[in-house]
């Protein structure tokens, strides 16, 4: 059959295009491929795996002899007495962890108390080893594992680095790859499967971070995102009646020998530590400010309320019989919080002086002659037992920061 002629000419122009297209896919072909990210191997997968979970062999140990306790140090609340403390911790655990620095977030926490130590005391040391390590790195944060909270976390030191710098020697470098990460985060819509701070620990890995980068932009969009994810988490882990964090949605139901709520000390003071974090930068007038005063008051009245005789906090804050030790993370992150409160008029001080008083008399005990700091729960999820020796720099970095607000109080 003889087709019309109009449909032979319309089939010879279709093919004619058609083979030009071709022509220019294949001539184009070889420079996309070259553009394309190559596949990862499996051991690239493998390390972004390990990058994912924190190492625990460079995070501290626990010596079976770890030599005698410090005799040298007073807990009176006077500064000359507090900065010793300080000082001396300090040093140890730079000498000892320096050489092992890295961008997870168990160091994330002490640079944060580093910072702070070198603000208080006035020894740079401790600011221009964090300083140092962030040259190193280029000021960039672990993006392996996006959007998890925790590699967010380093965030917090090069954002106070950056904003504490003389304004000449401030780079737009320094928080770029941190502002980058936020910015994507933002884009992140809500997954009904999983909230994005599914674990309370994440309130003070990445929502402090959020809000000094709204300080140093001036856009309040970080602010905004950080409010919606907070309200999130706190209404699945928060208990209203115990004024605790649940560390995860896991525990929900999970209790103690005694019967009672099963509560992480370490996972509250992730918690009050973030509170003291967003307050010091959040505006003074912003609507969300009370929020978070309420939530410090509340929690703070609860901690006091169950503080142990020796001053301190057991790694199940609501069985403290079933832990034989005291638990000095947890135990420093609530002396910081509720001497931040005091200074800030949050808190009474006639009510809670004497319990930070009491802490940090409790925390003095658990430093070592050498100034290694004893008594911190290793990286966990749960309440746990370990070592009198046990050390870790994440509870170093807290028990620096209870410093730097109990030298603040003893100023007043």
């Amino acid at each position: 059959m003889l087709l019309p002629s109009r449909f032979i000419s319309a089939h010879s122009r279709f093919a004619a295009s058609s083979y030009l297209a071709l022509a220019i896919a294949l001539f184009m072909l070889p420079r996309a491929l070259a553009q394309m990210p190559a596949p990862k191997s499996d051991a690239a997968k493998a390390a972004a795996t390990v990058a994912c979970v924190a190492d625990q062999a460079s995070v501290g140990d626990a010596p079976d002899d770890p030599g005698p306790l410090a005799k040298d140090l007073s807990p009176k609340l006077e500064r000359p007495a507090i900065r010793s403390a300080m000082e001396k911790v300090a040093d140890w655990q730079l000498r000892v962890a320096e050489p092992k620095f890295n961008s997870q977030w168990t160091f994330a926490a002490l640079y944060d108390g580093l910072i702070a130590a070198s603000a208080t005391t006035g020894n740079p040391a401790y600011r221009d080893a964090v300083k140092h390590y962030a040259d190193q790195q280029h000021w960039t944060l672990i993006d392996n594992c996006f959007p998890k909270a925790d590699d967010m976390a380093l965030g917090k030191s090069y954002t106070e680095l950056y904003l504490t710098e003389a304004a000449a020697k401030q780079k737009p470098a320094q928080i770029a790859n941190t502002k980058a990460i936020l910015d994507r985060l933002l884009t992140r819509p809500d997954d009904p499967a999983k909230n994005l701070w599914w674990w309370c620990d994440a309130l003070y890995m990445a929502p402090p971070v959020l809000v000094r980068m709204a300080k140093i932009t001036g856009d309040h969009k970080y602010i905004d995102f950080m409010n919606h994810e907070w309200d999130i988490t706190t209404a699945d882990l928060y208990s209203p009646t115990e004024h605790l964090y649940f560390r995860d949605d896991s525990y929900l139901n999970q209790t103690e020998a005694n019967g009672k709520p099963l509560f992480w000390s370490r996972g509250n003071g992730w918690v009050v530590g973030a509170l003291v974090m967003i307050l010091q930068d959040l505006p003074a007038n912003d609507p969300s400010r009370p929020k978070f005063i309420t939530k410090l008051q509340d929690m703070a009245a609860a901690l006091a309320a169950i503080q142990g005789p020796d001053g301190l906090w057991r790694s199940g804050i609501l069985d403290p019989t079933s832990y034989d030790l005291p638990e000095i993370s947890g135990s420093a992150f609530y002396t910081y919080a509720m001497a931040y409160g005091i200074n800030k008029h949050i808190l009474d001080r006639k009510k809670y002086e004497p319990v930070v008083a009491k802490a940090w008399a409790g925390m003095l005990t658990h430093i070592y002659a050498d100034g290694r700091l004893g008594s911190i729960q290793p990286i966990g999820n749960d309440p746990g037992k370990f070592k009198p020796s046990a050390s870790s720099v994440f509870g170093v970095g807290a028990f620096l920061l209870a410093g730097s607000e109990l030298d603040h109080l003893a100023s007043h």
